[in-house]
């Protein structure tokens, strides 16, 4: 994978055997026909050259926050078992308290992007807890218990809860100016696999993110 030095990416943590970097919204993991030059994998290969890119775990285009690679084979393979993520959303909606969406997932038919609740898909499980909201949106914790593609975008929406922003699974016009989903991963944790320690990494919300709750708090609308 050919690497680009001109893009810079946070590190939250990084040593012989891993790095976890704060990945942008709107910066792909990997390249793709549209993504030759501009993704976390170029920003990796320029880092450390000669080093094959093994992410640990993928976010969406769209979605900021943690994402580690590891860079070496044992540790890729140590660091797939056992990672815990938290991931904050804000969904459209009012909805209170905690509670599981257990559905399965499958791929739209048609479609090599849309995925979909459908009863021939894989087990998909997703927790969440409200942290905050009004009548309009609300602020959840998330917990994935599986790790489907979309997962998190096609469970909110398939109970009528999408993610603000998204614009594959939410039509519904929010009022705001935003640069993407709101879905950030920012709590990342895992056992490392030379030490055998238990570390957790946090990242803070994105400006824009962090902007649209002040609005919310404040009862604004955009």
């Amino acid at each position: 994978m050919e690497g680009n030095s001109e893009l810079d990416v946070p590190k939250v943590f990084e040593n012989e055997s891993l790095v976890v970097y704060d990945k942008p919204v709107g910066m792909p993991v990997h390249p793709s026909v549209k993504h030759q030059g501009d993704t976390l994998g170029n920003c990796f290969s320029a880092d450390y050259p000669g080093v094959r890119f093994r992410p640990v775990n993928r976010l969406d285009r769209d979605t900021s926050g943690l994402c580690a690679a590891a860079k070496n084979p044992f540790a890729a393979a140590a660091l797939q078992r056992g990672i815990e993520k938290i991931y904050y959303a804000v969904i459209q909606g009012s909805l209170k308290d905690s509670g599981t969406i257990d559905l399965p997932i499958a791929r739209e038919r048609d479609s090599i992007i849309r995925r979909v609740v459908r009863q021939d898909g894989q087990r998909a499980v997703t927790h969440y807890k409200a942290i905050a909201g009004n009548s309009r949106f609300t602020l959840l914790e998330i917990k994935l218990e599986t790790g489907r593609t979309h997962q998190i975008r096609v469970h909110m929406a398939s109970i009528g809860h999408p993610i603000l922003g998204d614009d594959v699974y939410c039509h519904a016009r929010s009022g705001y100016k935003l640069q993407g989903q709101t879905l950030h991963a920012g709590v990342l944790g895992f056992i490392h696999p030379s030490t055998g320690e238990y570390m957790e990494f946090k990242a803070p919300l994105p400006g824009y993110f962090e902007k649209l709750l002040n609005d919310l708090r404040n009862g604004g609308s955009n």
